[in-house]
């Protein structure tokens, strides 16, 4: 009967422990992105990552994502570009300030510390479905998730310019604390 109940209390302990919690923070946070204009490579990136996250490699089920990104601080190292990518045109940071992504499922890759992300990004209310696959690298204060995606720009409505190129890569650095 007390190997019952001692049982019955570690079963409920286990159960009520709360998610790993982790907030991603702009420092060791990097956004990056990398787009051709008239040949040439362009780099970028943003800043103003909030957000929460769910993560324990071993119950991904329970796993998520929600951060939003500050559209406005897109830096190009030339301001006056990344004011014209601020507008109406472009990123129309006026009416639609933030970039956010929300996962739908997070899963483990074929390839050891791999994991696959599965979710929606949303750039000037477009919303597209993206999977990527990303590390998550255990540290003292939290993680570090490291990934790279391509996107089509065009699908978010994002600049009208035959010069640049419809694809973009987009790379992730975001480090999250408890």
């Amino acid at each position: 009967m007390k190997y019952c109940l001692f049982a019955l209390i570690c079963t409920l302990f286990y159960s009520v422990v709360p998610a790993q919690q982790y907030t991603p923070v702009n420092t060791g946070t990097t956004i990056s992105f990398k787009i051709k204009n008239f040949g040439f490579t362009v780099d970028g990136s943003f800043s103003g990552i909030k957000g929460a996250i769910e993560f324990a490699p071993d119950d991904l089920a329970k796993a998520s994502f929600e951060v939003t990104i500050d559209a406005a601080s897109i830096n190009t190292d030339n301001t006056m570009r990344d004011n014209h990518l601020r507008e109406e045109s472009y990123f129309d940071v006026k009416n639609h300030p933030l970039i956010r992504f929300v996962s739908t499922r997070v899963s483990a890759s074929n390839k050891k510390g791999i994991f696959l992300m599965f979710g929606k990004l949303t750039i000037k209310d477009h919303t597209q479905e993206l999977s990527f696959p990303f590390s998550a690298s255990s540290m003292a204060e939290g993680y570090q998730f490291d990934g790279e995606f391509k996107i089509n720009r065009r699908d978010f409505k994002v600049g009208g310019s035959s010069t640049l190129s419809d694809n973009v890569v987009v790379t992730l650095r975001v480090f999250a604390k408890k």
